[in-house]
């Protein structure tokens, strides 16, 4: 069975960190393009940031320079480091799979997990 785990949404102030975490099961995980989509209320779903099997990142201009995206298929995980973080990354942040290498937009994703809450005050 396909399971895709998300963790690591806190509340956090302008200008803080947070690393969210994301486990996939049940895929051929290293075949993946996995990535990171975000959702708030009345807002367009964004592809946040993705990494493709090979390794090569992308990331949506509200990302660059802030976000890093990183992978291991040993472990089967992603993660999204997120640094000075903004009001309006606010948002549900999902994390999933692709077959496609470049995923934008988030309706090119295949599977993904529960979603995890980031909330940035200012």
């Amino acid at each position: 069975k396909v399971k895709v785990v998300t963790s690591g949404g806190a509340s956090v102030q302008a200008g803080g960190a947070l690393r969210l975490s994301c486990t996939a099961s049940g895929l051929i995980f290293e075949d993946n393009t996995m990535g990171w989509y975000r959702q708030a209320p009345g807002n367009k779903c964004e592809v946040v940031s993705t990494i493709n099997a090979d390794g090569s990142p992308y990331y949506a201009g509200s990302a660059k320079g802030r976000f890093t995206i990183s992978r291991d298929n040993a472990q089967k995980m992603v993660w999204l480091q997120m640094n000075n973080l903004l009001p309006e990354d606010t948002a549900v942040y999902y994390c999933a799979a692709a077959t496609l290498a470049v995923v934008d937009p988030c309706s090119d994703f295949d599977l993904w997990g529960q979603g995890t809450q980031v909330t940035v005050s200012s």
